[in-house]
């Protein structure tokens, strides 16, 4: 997505549509996201073409044609969401303070393995 759009926090169903295309080699069509959704939970393939369609119009993904077939790629990858997911939830609960963030990680029961992992991440240069 372009720098000069913030990107929009997305609804549990798109984000689940998301989801599996993100685990898809691309493009996928609307019936292979169909499949998936049919392990959790049913829903109209009127509905799930509704929320493609809207998913298309926030940017997230691109439709092409393919005969009758809509196969959609998606325009924002997974990582990129999860990044500026991650700076909203910063930004909203913690007014940007990773200190205020890392404490209250650590009141919610953090296991010292959790520690050890994100200290390892740290030194890496990861976060």
């Amino acid at each position: 997505m372009k720098d000069d759009h913030i990107m929009k926090r997305l609804p549990e169903r798109e984000l689940e549509i998301m989801q599996i295309i993100w685990r898809e080699a691309p493009p996928v069509s609307r019936m292979t996201v169909e499949d998936a959704l049919q392990k959790a939970h049913s829903l109209a393939p009127t509905t799930i073409l509704t929320l493609l369609t809207r998913l298309c119009g926030k940017g997230f993904l691109s439709m092409e044609k393919d005969g009758r077939m809509n196969l959609y790629v998606p325009l924002i990858s997974e990582k990129e969401y999860l990044a500026a997911e991650s700076r909203a939830f910063l930004d909203r609960l913690f007014h940007g303070s990773v200190t205020g963030f890392a404490a209250a990680l650590c009141d919610s029961g953090i296991t010292k393995e959790e520690v050890e992992e994100l200290k390892k991440l740290l030194e890496k240069g990861e976060l």
